[in-house]
């Protein structure tokens, strides 16, 4: 069996920051393992420990900075990764989400894997319909907001509970092949151990361009344009209280008075 789990890295803003052009200065950002992604590497990796002869494989859409949550993925269990990049790619302003599931397609029709797992979403542009595009390109059954899963391999199921609007929880089965979407919470990532890390340097990661996968700069046409990026103004203002926990209290607990608390 093939687990193939899609992943990425996302940058992180510092509380203070400036913007240049369409981006936040790379002064300000720093990158790390897409939480929800994180949660689906584990979801495959115990997958793998449970099963005999899985292989769990990684894809990102990203350029060789992102090698470094790769290899945290591979440190976590994953078996192997992909990473698709090149100069057309790295061009682009804006990769929307079927741009991307575009390209994790090209990955996925070469592995043949027996089921993806996907991050909800991602923690910078959490479009949330990556995983969803991908299962439309591939033509696969597809579930999202999964909080929990069964998998029956021999029967070829996957039993799914899908987290809904207004705290419903929804129980499904779908058929593989499949694409899932992963939820926080559905497991407890764990945490890379050294030997991982160190067996993680030496686990194949293959770099792919357009090309490797059949494409050309067709596939990365979208309608969506990135116009403007800008900080939104505060709605509202803080007051700092600054002293000793006596003095600070009595000021509080004024400023609670006159708004009417209590009383």
């Amino acid at each position: 069996m093939k687990v193939l789990v899609t992943v990425t890295d996302v940058a992180v803003v510092d509380d203070e920051f400036e913007i240049d052009g369409l981006d936040v200065d790379e002064r300000y950002l720093t990158y790390e393992l897409n939480e929800w992604d994180d949660y689906a590497v584990e979801e495959a990796v115990q997958i793998a420990e449970a099963g005999d002869d899985v292989e769990v494989v990684t894809v990102t859409v990203g350029p060789e900075r992102s090698e470094e949550a790769i290899r945290k993925a591979l440190a976590k269990g994953a078996d192997r990764a992909v990473r698709v990049w090149d100069d057309a790619i790295a061009e682009r302003d804006l990769l929307d989400a079927e741009t991307k599931a575009d390209l994790l397609a090209g990955v996925a029709r070469e592995e043949d894997p027996d089921l993806v797992l996907s991050g909800v979403q991602s923690g910078d542009d959490s479009f949330a319909a990556t995983g969803v595009a991908l299962a439309e390109k591939l033509d696969m059954e597809w579930a999202a907001v999964v909080n929990q899963l069964d998998l029956d391999t021999g029967g070829g199921v996957a039993s799914v509970h899908r987290e809904l609007e207004g705290g419903v929880d929804e129980l499904t089965d779908v058929e593989l092949p499949a694409v899932l979407t992963i939820q926080t919470g559905i497991n407890e990532p764990r945490y890379a151990s050294l030997r991982g890390i160190r067996q993680a340097q030496n686990k194949p990661l293959d770099v792919k361009s357009l090309g490797d996968l059949g494409l050309d700069e067709g596939a990365l046409e979208t309608p969506l344009r990135w116009t403007a990026t800008y900080e939104p103004e505060s709605e509202g203002d803080a007051t700092v209280f600054e002293g000793g926990p006596d003095e600070t209290a009595g000021e509080l607990a004024g400023v609670l008075r006159d708004q009417g608390v209590g009383q």
